[in-house]
């Protein structure tokens, strides 16, 4: 395992995402939360984009609902991650309908997390706008998704993955590519 990127650096890295995130979306940000969600997928991707809406908070001033986002019955691939998935919570306690949502996910790999999040999300009703963050971006896109805010890019070599740990859920904060 390499460590890539320390806490400080991961901090740091969200920092930038929301300051291109705000410059591109100020009048929306200074809506609040009548014109702005920032919605997280689990696991990590809702603790970054509870990150995000802190830092938008107390950087400029702007407050968003946030909320969770399940995507596990959501997956191409849920059949074959076992007879009984674990779910998690998806909590929007909010309307979506004509908002700007900012989706939030920890790392963007094949785009397939996306897509779910993006069937998932439109059942609960139909935004405005949804842009993508991601903390980090790699290679290897199996479908037609980008971000539209990336902390960091990283490349990788083959069977090489991009790991990002946050404190809430593994102790510390940092991004790790792992062999």
């Amino acid at each position: 395992m390499k460590q890539i990127e320390d806490g400080a650096g991961f901090k740091k890295i969200l920092d930038d995402l929301v300051q291109d995130f705000y410059k591109e979306n100020e009048a929306v940000c200074k809506q609040g939360k009548s014109a702005l969600s920032v919605v997280g997928i689990q696991t990590r991707g809702v603790h970054v984009a509870a990150r995000i809406a802190d830092i938008l908070k107390k950087t400029y001033h702007t407050t968003c609902s946030v909320g969770s986002l399940d995507i596990t019955l959501y997956r191409d691939d849920v059949s074959e991650i076992g007879s009984q998935p674990l779910v998690k919570e998806t909590n929007i306690p909010f309307e979506i309908e004509g908002k700007t949502i900012l989706l939030v996910d920890d790392v963007l790999y094949t785009g397939r997390t996306i897509r779910a999040a993006l069937d998932a999300l439109l059942e609960l009703g139909r935004p405005k706008l949804i842009r993508l963050a991601v903390a980090v971006e790699r290679e290897g896109r199996e479908l037609p998704i980008q971000a539209d805010y990336a902390g960091i890019t990283v490349k990788v070599k083959a069977g090489e993955k991009v790991q990002l740990k946050v404190r809430e859920v593994d102790g510390k904060d940092g991004i790790w590519i792992v062999k």
